[in-house]
């Protein structure tokens, strides 16, 4: 299905929990989250009853988030029925990872083909202090346990935040010689005033490309992001820019929220519920989220901060 701008509409990031086993600076607030009830959030049964009323209109990638996905009780039995729906033919997850080592075989046995894992810095100091909870080898042995699944795809998203990891670009570049993984720069997005960021924080896309003289542009793969490869790397470094150089001409995408909210963009504050609705009820607001699509998400930057009114994790990252 199309929208009022002619983008047609492929890709739905379907958030499974709000809650996370990390902290991250970014995403959510150190004490976490307030619980919500039990009845006020989606059920598996929602879900996948959301997910057969997205594929009906042309949702064809589907990516499972959270929160943190992994810490979901039921998560391999969501992935295994959203897998079985007829005109899903991309199943993905994000993770922090730390979880992977139990969770890696079930969910590629469940269907899952491709995984996105989060890894801001390879300082185990630092690795603590931007996720508060984290410990870095547990990430990394998550990684470790990703590719002994043997997914199609790994890419790890680190988000550039100057003062704090830009330092280490070619650090992190480097795994993708050392492993047959994509690396994925992110611009930091200004989405809730946290005090944990200033304006020296929120550093362009490019400031990669300048610690990076030796990679080189190659064909792009119809994603957001902008592809470069080092040479005799194994995999690409993306890099994506939603704050210098927005995408949303090219945006395919909506996002479902745990607790049944569409979102027809990730920086609007429009919001389309689907909890409590049956198939066709669901679908008519597939429909109207799609048309409710706007141009772009307005400027953002440290002093232009987000209108989406929730943090990172009760999206969905």
């Amino acid at each position: 299905m199309q929208d009022r701008y002619g983008r047609t509409i492929t890709y739905l990031r379907m958030s499974v929990t709000e809650l996370c086993n990390l902290r991250c600076r970014y995403c959510m607030p150190v004490e976490g989250i307030e619980k919500k009830c039990h009845e006020n959030m989606l059920s598996e049964e929602e879900m996948i009853l959301a997910v057969k009323a997205a594929a009906s209109l042309g949702i064809r990638k589907l990516r499972v988030t959270g929160g943190e996905p992994l810490v979901k009780k039921n998560i391999v039995s969501i992935c295994e029925q959203a897998a079985a729906v007829e005109g899903i033919s991309e199943l993905c997850i994000t993770t922090n990872g730390i979880l992977l080592p139990q969770l890696a075989k079930p969910l590629r046995q469940a269907g899952i083909s491709r995984i996105n894992m989060s890894l801001d810095t390879l300082n185990a100091k630092k690795y603590a202090y931007i996720s508060r909870l984290g410990d870095l080898d547990q990430a990394l042995a998550g990684l470790e346990a990703a590719l002994d699944a043997g997914f199609e795809k790994i890419k790890l998203n680190a988000v550039l935040i100057g003062g704090f990891n830009d330092d280490e670009i070619p650090a992190l570049a480097e795994l993708t010689r050392r492993y047959p993984v994509d690396l994925r720069f992110i611009e930091l997005m200004p989405m809730y005033d946290s005090g944990d960021f200033g304006p020296e924080a929120f550093i362009p896309y490019t400031a990669a490309l300048d610690k990076l003289p030796e990679a080189e542009k190659v064909e792009q793969d119809g994603g957001v992001a902008r592809l470069y490869r080092l040479p005799g790397a194994q995999g690409n470094i993306g890099l994506i820019s939603p704050v210098s150089a927005h995408f949303c001409a090219e945006c395919n995408r909506l996002r479902l929220t745990a607790d049944g909210k569409l979102k027809p963009c990730l920086h609007a504050s429009e919001e389309y519920d689907i909890k409590g609705l049956d198939y066709e009820g669901m679908r008519r607001q597939f429909e109207a989220a799609i048309l409710g699509k706007p141009k772009w998400h307005g400027e953002l930057s440290a002093t232009s901060r987000s209108h989406a009114g929730r943090n990172m994790n009760q999206i969905g990252g």
